[in-house]
């Protein structure tokens, strides 16, 4: 028997590709994305996170951010176990 006819698909019989649209993962990430962006946006233009940047940036008060020290010229300083502590009590 003989088959005429190829039958590799050539350019001239493939279907029809149908307009693609976006996969799930996509929209996901560009949701997520827009999220992040909002997010972001947000917090540069809140007055309270811009302080906060301010205060971890200058180096005097990250290093007792770091250390959960304080300054010397901080009177109410708390070391961590007592913070804990008083956090433990809280908590209860």
């Amino acid at each position: 028997m003989h088959i005429t006819g190829n039958a590799t698909p050539t350019a001239g019989n493939l279907p029809a590709r149908a307009a693609s649209a976006p996969s799930a993962d996509s929209t996901r990430i560009k949701s997520d994305v827009d999220a992040a962006r909002n997010t972001a946006l947000s917090a540069l233009n809140n007055d309270r996170f811009r302080v906060m940047l301010e205060q971890i940036i200058d180096p005097r008060s990250s290093g007792a951010l770091m250390t959960m020290g304080a300054d010397s010229s901080d009177s109410a300083a708390t070391d961590l176990n007592t913070a804990l502590s008083r956090y433990a009590e809280n908590s209860e």
